[in-house]
């Protein structure tokens, strides 16, 4: 566990630490450190009792699971994806975007009775998709560019993260139907949400402000 007096914050690397970077400034906090290049990876708010651990996204429910770290800051997809025993407390609203079930532009996906292949990052959000449909299908994990698992053959559709549509307009396929909303959440961990809840509770109301002050 965390030191008693402190609460240590994994936050997701790349575009959700920028917004949460913006949020926490908006809620009162001094994150010049974390702005000023440094290569830490480890960062004291000045003034309070805050830490920040920038880490990837699956590591992040990681360190949160397991206690290291009390809260963090994670999209959507990685909780739907990975799973784990902690509490979601908070839609931050910002990193949106959405799920899809996605192919070739015009086709009827669900015409036929043959068993559909589908290629996606995400095996665990697709086979939960599906299972709700009480649809078999053939999965495929895909690593690299999904988009060119239809274009190629190896797949009849693939469920992705989609913000714009651009790529896929630009490869001629389409969304078919939205699987999931996505956007960053606030995830605590099990044991800290009693041990430390007055803390907790206060700093989610900050963001929760910070979130008011920002519209």
């Amino acid at each position: 566990m965390t030191p008693e007096n402190t609460i240590r914050i994994a936050l997701t690397k790349g575009r959700l630490e920028k917004k949460t970077l913006e949020l926490l400034e908006h809620s009162g906090y001094d994150v010049s450190e974390l702005r000023s290049g440094s290569r830490k990876l480890i960062f004291k708010l000045p003034d309070s009792n805050i830490e920040l651990v920038l880490a990837k996204a699956a590591d992040v429910i990681t360190y949160v699971e397991h206690g290291v770290c009390d809260m963090g800051v994670v999209g959507k997809d990685t909780i739907m994806e990975k799973g784990g025993a902690f509490y979601e407390t908070l839609d931050l609203g910002f990193g949106k975007c959405r799920f899809c079930l996605c192919g070739k532009k015009g086709e009827d996906f669900y015409a036929g009775y043959h068993t559909r292949t589908i290629a996606s990052k995400y095996p665990e959000v697709t086979r939960a998709f599906f299972s709700k449909k009480h649809m078999d299908v053939n999965i495929i994990k895909i690593e690299g560019s999904v988009e060119l698992a239809p274009l190629l053959g190896l797949a009849d559709a693939i469920v992705d993260i989609v913000e714009t549509g651009t790529t896929l307009k630009e490869n001629g396929l389409e969304p078919y139907e939205t699987v999931a909303p996505i956007s960053a959440r606030v995830i605590v961990n099990l044991a800290s949400m009693k041990m430390k809840k007055q803390q907790i509770q206060q700093l989610t109301q900050q963001l929760q402000d910070g979130l008011e002050a920002r519209k």
